[in-house]
């Protein structure tokens, strides 16, 4: 019998792609929960980790998990310094809307600030360690100003506009006084809807928000004083109190969010390339965020 090299080569290599998509659908499917073990009462977790630059992924998390009637409440697990506007409204929009059916619950790691606590004060309740940052309600409009190193170099940029403000925020020249105005105006906006929010979220007055939304930070000992946060614990203390809300007794399942599967493409682009992409994007858009720029909340 005549072999055939290629058709072979085609053969094995189809059947590795075959089996390494089993592997792989397998492994997807048991990321979905905490453990193997069949529990009927499932409590979901859904990690905010690091900045909010997208609500994509967290607002199908949280729809999923809302519209499954076997997770019997949601626990959002925040790690975060905020981040953007939208991204943070529109996660704490969603926030707002599960909790008229499901118990949201948020348990506070080291950092929940701006816009991370924009999403917090949407839960049914919030629970923080006693050293977590949390608070810097707040908005920061930056940008990076290369007028004079341009000139040092000798590059000039052009600027055909349709209007007097359409290229307000151009880094080869400083804001005009109307331009700072209409920029002031702008922050004074979003700082206003930032206040309303949290004081619909935690039952709060906007006058008793407004006292301390000037950007500062609390721990979460002092943000329990404030109303900010209502208890004081860790992730078991929020899984306990979501066990209690749901009234489950006994044990229960945390199911996490699948993983998103990879693609060959993505394993090539890496993360690395995305952080490449989005640091350039920094320096080259004026950006107006919910985000804390401070210190780690880490100890040496």
């Amino acid at each position: 019998m005549k072999k055939h090299p290629v058709l072979t080569t085609i053969l094995i290599l189809l059947c590795l792609v075959i089996g390494l998509g089993l592997i792989m659908k397998a492994i997807s499917s048991s990321m979905g929960s905490s453990s193997g073990i069949a529990f009927t009462n499932k409590i979901g977790v859904i990690p905010i980790i690091g900045a909010i630059d997208d609500s994509t992924e967290l607002l199908k998390q949280i729809t999923t998990f809302a519209k499954d009637k076997s997770i019997k409440a949601i626990i959002l697990r925040i790690d975060s310094p905020g981040g953007g506007v939208g991204a943070s409204q529109e996660v704490y929009r969603e926030v707002m809307r599960t909790r008229e059916t499901k118990k949201v619950i948020v348990s506070m790691g080291g950092t929940a600030a701006s816009g991370g606590y924009y999403i917090a004060a949407a839960g049914n309740s919030i629970v923080a360690n006693p050293g977590t940052i949390t608070g810097s309600i707040g908005v920061i409009m930056q940008y990076y100003q290369y007028r004079e190193l341009a000139e040092k170099i000798g590059f000039k940029i052009e600027v055909i506009k349709s209007g007097e403000f359409k290229d307000i925020g151009n880094p080869h020249r400083e804001l005009t006084d109307k331009e700072r105005e209409i920029l002031d105006a702008v922050i004074t906006d979003i700082q206003t809807q930032f206040v309303n929010d949290v004081a619909e979220g935690r039952n709060l007055t906007p006058e008793k928000v407004r006292e301390i939304a000037d950007g500062r930070v609390f721990t979460g000992a002092m943000a329990k004083e404030w109303g900010l946060v209502d208890r004081l614990g860790n992730f078991e203390d929020a899984v306990a109190l979501a066990k209690e809300y749901a009234e489950i007794d006994g044990d229960v399942n945390l199911v996490y969010p699948a993983k998103k599967r990879l693609s060959i493409i993505d394993l090539l682009r890496g993360e690395a390339a995305e952080s490449i992409s989005k640091a350039l994007r920094n320096i080259s858009v004026s950006t107006i965020e919910y985000r804390w720029n401070g210190f780690s909340s880490g100890m040496n």
